[in-house]
């Protein structure tokens, strides 16, 4: 694949960045692979993948290799050395594994199982870590995992053909009518979430609209059509464009945000 100048230049300010935690291909000296965002191991290959880097160049395969290195027999991945295993991690981490081509690899295939095996009662998924408390709201799942693990199975065969995957499309349509911050992490759909943000590293209305597109339970939802119709609103001369950037990519040219 041939990559535009502009592209391969942002490529180069990612490679550029490649021991900035301590140790190689983004991760830290005690090998974290999500530490260090926006040029984090999860974070830079995810904006690499977006900007069209094949699987299967070096790079991509040895982070590859470094995520399956974390995996766990249950499906899980163990994105820290120490500490808990949180189901956010190992969405997180499912997703960018199935947009780098692994979707059908087995041990991916059983971390989708362990998914498919473990949704919360409102059909989403939670964690039991409480870093803002416990409250009703807490009582929910995390949307933005949820919409994480949606991501992930949208490369598979359970799309559009898993009772459990429509269950958690309309836990992340009844949040588009609750609105209010739910979830042991508290997220919320309020002015920040209506920014757009590129690439997919948050929970925000393009993410959201971008992922629910390929499930059929929501695409002729009046909530669905409504976050729709709220992103095409923002279109500037055909194009969507970014709203809210981390200052740390600022100078890449496929995120830049649009001009005041």
């Amino acid at each position: 694949m041939v990559i535009d100048k502009q592209y391969q230049d942002d490529i180069d300010i990612i490679l550029s960045h490649r021991h900035d935690n301590g140790g190689d291909y983004w991760a830290t000296a005690d090998g974290r692979l999500a530490k260090g965002s926006p040029f984090s191991t999860y974070n830079s290959a995810l904006m690499l993948v977006e900007l069209g880097m094949e699987p299967t160049d070096p790079v991509l395969q040895t982070v590859a290799d470094m995520f399956f290195g974390i995996w766990r027999e249950d499906g899980r991945f163990k994105l820290y050395p120490s500490g808990g295993i949180y189901p956010c991690h190992t969405a997180y981490v499912a997703s960018l594994m199935c947009r780098m081509g692994y979707v059908d690899d087995p041990r991916i295939q059983k971390t989708l199982r362990h998914f498919l095996d473990t949704p919360y009662t409102d059909g989403g998924w939670r964690c039991k870590k409480f870093s803002f408390g416990r409250g009703p709201e807490t009582e929910h799942s995390n949307p933005f995992p949820t919409l994480n693990v949606l991501d992930a199975f949208r490369f598979s065969a359970y799309l559009n053909a898993e009772s459990a995957l429509d269950a958690a499309v309309e836990f992340l349509l009844a949040h588009w009518t609750i609105k209010k911050p739910i979830g042991p992490c508290q997220y919320g759909i309020g002015t920040r979430f209506m920014q757009v943000e590129f690439p997919f590293g948050g929970y925000n209305l393009f993410y959201y609209v971008y992922c629910l597109s390929f499930y059929n339970k929501a695409k002729k939802d009046a909530r669905f059509l409504e976050a729709l119709a709220a992103l095409e609103a923002k279109i500037i001369d055909g194009q969507i464009v970014v709203e809210r950037v981390s200052p740390k990519l600022a100078k890449l040219n496929f995120c830049k945000k649009r001009p005041v």
